[in-house]
């Protein structure tokens, strides 16, 4: 037990300096202002832009315009668009569009963006114009000097990630303290091992990388989290680490924004696999291994109080006094962290909050928990499913970008209107149509139209038999006026040819088909 507690000290004061150290090296961060200032001024690098959607059409449209604005020369970068498998309309915006490259994948299922990039990447793999790959998610926004910021990052780092901006507003306590965290993370911890020239873990919403890298690797991982951090650590193995760069940002809106940690045993395990390849001279693939069981600072007071207790009472290989110095240095080292941070009163409220949220989460993945959960919601589990759709609404001038959410709960369907930060979700129906029959007239109320199928002229609802009622028929004769008949369509597809219905026919037709049922 002895050796245990000895063992445990050596490690928790080791990372204590090292904590004080990133803390005190992130105080300055001239490198990277300077690198901003002149970042207009790099010689320009041909940049091929990734973009992968699935079903993101309003934020999509809103990033291909962005990068329509960026002041870097059109001639040095492509832009790639990814549709995997989209059914809100999302081929519609690429119309007559030769400024993006589009790659459509439809079916019966997605590809995911593991696979859907592997195949783009195939067919580039031939293109010597090609530097460098910025891979990017549908549901970001990026500002004018995106590529530009980008391009002047790439002068010294063969791999770069970035900042992940989210919006606050109108978010719920637990989404709050993840995303304060989130900023907290990005703002000390990545930000601070960059300065130090460490590596940092692989984000597939936004990464870039050189070609060559990729051509001599074979592909990236896209897979999940866990495969984006196994892939960091390979990149850091062969001496191309992945860089933090605060000054390359993307937004993302915090309906499409996901909190993604590795899971802890997973890290386990990899640490495990590496301890075999640490006894290398490569400094920072072995600081990337270790970090893998970098503990939690609320871990560490904890571990420290024991400690301290220990060796107040009991005999210890050093003297108490020691024990308190070390536990006074981490304090230091993180009251300087929070300054680093850049935190509001209100996120140092929700910071302090984390612990008791990762706890939670901790014992509700302990597979105790985990098969008693599962075992309790056993036949409950396909209750509720949820279809999110990227859809437009008239207001009568312009045309708003939103979100739908069709939602079969218990038996019941609900519809959920999304714009913003606001939302409004119908009552419960035994049909889908009905649901969304009531969203239809309160948008109406307010003088506005949802511009999808069910709400077209041009659609007729096809009787199958569901309860939900959700396919129906198109007879525009867009895109041919050889198609001779009604081609099918879904109730909350979109397409350029919109043209209004009136609710009185619809409400109509909808009685009539629900007496055939």
């Amino acid at each position: 037990m002895e050796y245990i507690l000895d063992i445990l000290y050596i490690y928790v004061a080791v990372y204590s300096i090292y904590f004080l150290a990133l803390a005190l090296r992130n105080l300055c961060d001239k490198p990277f202002r300077t690198e901003k200032k002149y970042s207009q001024y790099e010689d320009k690098e041909n940049l091929a832009v990734v973009i992968y959607s699935h079903n993101n059409k309003a934020s999509l449209e809103a990033l291909i315009e962005q990068f329509k604005m960026q002041d870097y020369p059109i001639d040095c970068f492509r832009v790639y668009a990814i549709l995997d498998n989209c059914t809100d309309g999302s081929e519609i915006i690429f119309q007559n569009n030769r400024f993006v490259n589009v790659v459509n994948f439809t079916g019966n299922t997605t590809l995911g963006k593991d696979q859907a990039v592997s195949l783009l990447l195939q067919q580039l793999a031939q293109d010597g114009w090609i530097g460098s790959y910025i891979f990017i998610d549908g549901n970001r926004g990026i500002s004018n000097d995106f590529l530009s910021t980008v391009n002047s990052a790439l002068v010294r780092n063969s791999v770069l990630g970035g900042e992940t901006i989210v919006p606050t507003d109108n978010l719920d306590i637990i989404d709050s303290i993840k995303v304060t965290y989130q900023k907290y993370h990005m703002n000390f911890i990545r930000r601070a091992r960059s300065l130090f020239g460490l590596a940092a873990q692989a984000d597939s919403g936004l990464f870039i990388i050189k070609k060559e890298i990729v051509d001599s690797i074979g592909a990236v991982d896209f897979k999940d989290i866990d495969s984006e951090l196994k892939y960091s650590l390979l990149l850091s193995k062969i001496g191309f680490k992945c860089t933090y760069n605060p000054n390359i940002q993307t937004v993302v809106s915090p309906d499409a924004y996901e909190f993604r940690r590795p899971r802890i045993s997973q890290r386990i395990t990899l640490f495990a696999n590496c301890i075999k390849k640490i006894f290398t001279p490569n400094f920072v693939f072995v600081e990337h291994a270790f970090s893998l069981i970098a503990p939690n600072f609320w871990l560490l007071v904890l571990i420290y109080l024991g400690l301290m207790k220990h060796s107040y009472k009991y005999y210890f290989f050093v003297d108490f006094k020691f024990v308190l110095l070390t536990f006074i240095i981490l304090l230091v080292g993180f009251g300087i962290s929070i300054i680093n941070s850049k935190l509001s009163l209100k996120e140092l409220g929700l910071l302090f909050l984390y612990p008791i949220y990762s706890i939670g989460h901790i014992i509700k993945n302990l597979p105790p928990v985990r098969k008693m959960i599962l075992k309790c919601t056993e036949g409950r589990v396909n209750e509720k499913e949820k279809l999110s759709i990227d859809v437009v609404v008239f207001t009568g001038k312009t045309d708003l970008p939103c979100k739908l959410e069709f939602i079969s709960d218990k038996e019941l369907s609900k519809v959920r209107f999304i714009f913003k930060n606001k939302k409004y979700t119908t009552s419960g129906y035994l049909r889908m149509v009905d649901a969304l029959q009531e969203l239809k007239s309160k948008l109406e109320d307010y003088g506005f139209i949802l511009k999808i199928c069910s709400c077209c002229s041009h659609f007729t609802s096809y009787v199958d038999g569901s309860k939900n009622m959700l396919k129906g028929y198109c007879s525009c004769n867009y895109p041919s006026p050889s198609i001779k008949e009604p081609k099918s369509t879904l109730i909350w597809n979109s397409c350029s040819q919109f043209s209004p219905a009136r609710l009185n026919n619809l409400i109509e037709e909808m009685i009539s088909n629900g007496k055939n049922d």
